[in-house]
């Protein structure tokens, strides 16, 4: 690694050598880089005789699909840098939200019989709020990096699955987070990105929760938007009620979203 420019430094038990900063590669990078170093000669100082040139093409190439999806910065070096292809955006509230303490105590059994304080105290804010997660994905450049049309499709649809089911586990023993979500929406588009986030700078205000009204101002954003993109390729949802999307085609299951998503992907030529 250190001939192919990234600075090493000694790692605290001085028994080797470690990254200044964290590095990524994928298994079959490293799997190449070590089959190099193997069957590389060495110098008559014991360097391994490898070429830079050659080292940074095994590693800016089969790119690990997670790195395609969320990049790499080399500060020694940007060659090696990967762009991603994938932007997330941080989770908000469609509505006013309050936050709420939970105080808590903990009692230690062994305490002496004189000490009548409990072991821990404190506090841990927490709210309960009907949530707008965005993220997508450029398809053009998440096809170019991995160069293969069906390892693509199978990444997009595990990412959208793993983005529709996956939620932060900080703290959740503490408050069981297991929900899914109301709805899940899809676009397919041409021309660029597009957050539907405005949708909520008034926030929802509830009647009977939260939820309807938020798909309902999320319905009407996606027309909205129309007059400065163009529409989307393909609309496909996914709801927990029965609600309709304008100009998109709903599914009855995830698995059906993602077979569908599939298939749109694998139909559209790729420039």
């Amino acid at each position: 690694i250190e001939l192919a420019g990234i600075k090493l430094k000694d790692n605290k038990d001085k028994s080797g050598k470690e990254a200044k900063a964290l590095f990524f590669l994928g298994d079959r990078q490293a799997t190449d880089i070590a089959k190099m170093a193997a069957e590389a000669d060495e110098d008559g100082k014991g360097k391994l005789m490898l070429d830079k040139k050659d080292l940074q093409r095994v590693l800016n190439d089969n790119v690990a699909i997670d790195i395609a999806l969320f990049g790499r910065m080399v500060a020694d070096d940007p060659s090696l840098n990967e762009d991603a292809s994938s932007q997330v955006a941080h989770a908000i509230s469609t509505h006013a939200v309050q936050t709420e303490f939970d105080y808590f105590t903990a009692a230690d059994d062994l305490s002496p019989e004189d000490n009548a304080g409990a072991g821990m105290i404190g506090n841990v804010e927490y709210n309960s709020s009907t949530l707008y997660r965005y993220a997508n994905i450029a398809l053009h450049e998440f096809l170019h990096q991995l160069k293969d049309k069906e390892s693509m499709i199978n990444a997009v649809k595990l990412f959208v699955e793993a983005f529709a089911k996956s939620l932060p586990t900080g703290k959740v023993n503490t408050f069981a987070n297991q929900t899914l979500p109301g709805i899940l929406v899809v676009n397919l588009r041409e021309d660029r990105p597009v957050s539907l986030v405005s949708a909520f700078e008034t926030p929802v205000k509830s009647e009977d929760g939260y939820i309807a009204g938020s798909i309902k101002k999320l319905s009407d954003e996606m027309d909205n938007v129309q007059k400065f993109v163009e529409k989307p390729v393909k609309t496909l949802y996914l709801a927990i009620n029965n609600v309709n999307i304008s100009d998109g085609e709903g599914t009855d299951s995830l698995n059906e979203l993602l077979t569908k998503l599939g298939e749109e992907i694998n139909q559209y030529q790729f420039n």
